[in-house]
């Protein structure tokens, strides 16, 4: 039986872990990074759902550590902040947000109070997200929320915290319409899709790549960037790449390659979960065919296969700034290296940034939690992952600035 694969042209081109400063059960992936990048691979698998973890308070910075020091603070109230991240096993966000809470404690925390992370992971049955912001928000008493997870999930956390009144700031989705429910509440540090499918458009023309063609899944994240560039593409009048949308009967992306094989094609466009995208690059090197992929930020996630992929993954960076995938230049890498044992990935670049941009908004409000949503908008944050500063929908606008 043949398999289906359908080619058209594109229209125009709950875990808990509480965490004060810097201790955690939950081991780092080991890492054997390859070219500038560090993947995530191997490693232990985190506990399961349901487990509390809690790490002890340090004293104060420029106290006398021990039973004295820590005494200081006993009864003062710790400043919680939410991260609410996609399963059990996502610790590269976990650990990006633990450093900067440790950065935090390190230089005093805020008022005498030291700042505390409270993780919860969003695996199991539709509308777990939603529960898991509520029970962060009315139980853990969080000021503030930081999510690394998927699209789905982040209109979730949107409702439940626009309703709470907490300010939710994105450190992994994408998806545009977030800021399009035009809440105050909701922030992002990431470039959305729509940023990304410029920025893409771009490097095609810089390239003059005059024929393309995009390979698309069903997958959340990438179906929205898919959506973006398309229509992204169609208001610029660029190129009309084609479209092949994947049969999940092939399940080895053996068939997709070998279209792909026998089209006269400049790039590839991969707007997969990363797992395929691995596939069809995989199949592709079999095959002794080289051409430059491309693709959404989303495909460097936590544990992804193309990090693997000197070539492909620089590509990918196209799509995020400032220098904390470069081992010989990031502090923010050497030092997550030292804690960890291995180097960052995307996933916790973001999510430090963004609990470190949570913190300053959180002291310049005066840890009001009320305040914090107006003091976000005055963010001008040189982090590692670039400048942040956000508009009036709450997303990210500084550009995108490759460091070579």
């Amino acid at each position: 039986m043949m398999r289906r694969i359908i080619i058209f042209p594109a229209l125009l081109f709950s875990c808990t872990i509480i965490i004060a400063g810097f201790r955690t059960d939950l081991t780092a992936p080991a890492n054997n990074p390859i070219g500038l990048l560090a993947p995530p691979e191997g490693g232990t698998k985190p506990t399961p759902n349901h487990i509390l973890f809690k790490s002890e308070i340090n004293p104060p910075s420029g106290g006398q550590g021990g039973s004295a020091g820590r005494q200081a603070h006993v009864g003062v109230k710790p400043i919680r902040i939410g991260l609410l991240i996609q399963n059990s096993s996502s610790v590269e966000a976990k650990n990006g947000a633990e450093m900067a809470i440790a950065e935090a404690n390190k230089n005093g925390g805020f008022n005498g109070r030291k700042f505390e992370l409270v993780v919860k992971s969003m695996e199991g049955p539709w509308g777990t997200g939603s529960k898991q912001a509520v029970d962060m928000i009315f139980n853990d008493g969080v000021i503030a929320i930081v999510g690394s997870h998927d699209g789905r999930n982040a209109h979730l956390v949107e409702q439940a915290t626009t309703k709470a009144n907490v300010t939710f700031l994105s450190a992994w989705s994408g998806d545009p319409t977030l800021s399009q429910a035009f809440t105050p509440w909701f922030f992002n540090c990431v470039p959305n899709d729509n940023q990304q499918a410029d920025i893409l458009i771009q490097e095609m023309k810089r390239k003059k790549f005059g024929k393309g063609a995009i390979v698309a899944d069903d997958d959340y994240d990438a179906n929205s960037a898919f959506k973006s560039f398309v229509r992204r593409s169609a208001e610029v009048e660029s190129a009309k790449p084609v479209t092949i949308k994947i049969d999940k009967s092939d399940r080895d992306m053996s068939e997709t390659a070998r279209i792909i094989g026998k089209m006269d094609t400049d790039c590839l466009i991969l707007f997969t979960e990363p797992a395929v995208s691995d596939k069809i690059i995989s199949e592709l090197f079999k095959m002794k065919i080289s051409l430059p992929v491309y693709g959404p930020l989303s495909l460097l996630c936590e544990n992804s296969p193309l990090y693997s992929y000197t070539d492909v993954s620089a590509n990918l960076l196209l799509l995020s700034s400032g220098e904390w995938y470069m081992r010989g230049k990031s502090e923010f890498a050497a030092g997550y290296h030292e804690k960890f044992g291995s180097y960052p990935g995307a996933s916790a670049a973001y999510a430090f940034d963004a609990m470190m941009v949570v913190i300053n908004a959180v002291k310049a409000s005066g840890a009001e939690r009320e305040r914090i949503h107006k003091a976000m908008m005055e963010t001008d944050y040189r982090g590692v992952t670039g400048t942040i500063k956000f508009d009036e929908k709450g997303n990210r606008i500084s550009p995108v600035i490759r460091v070579e």
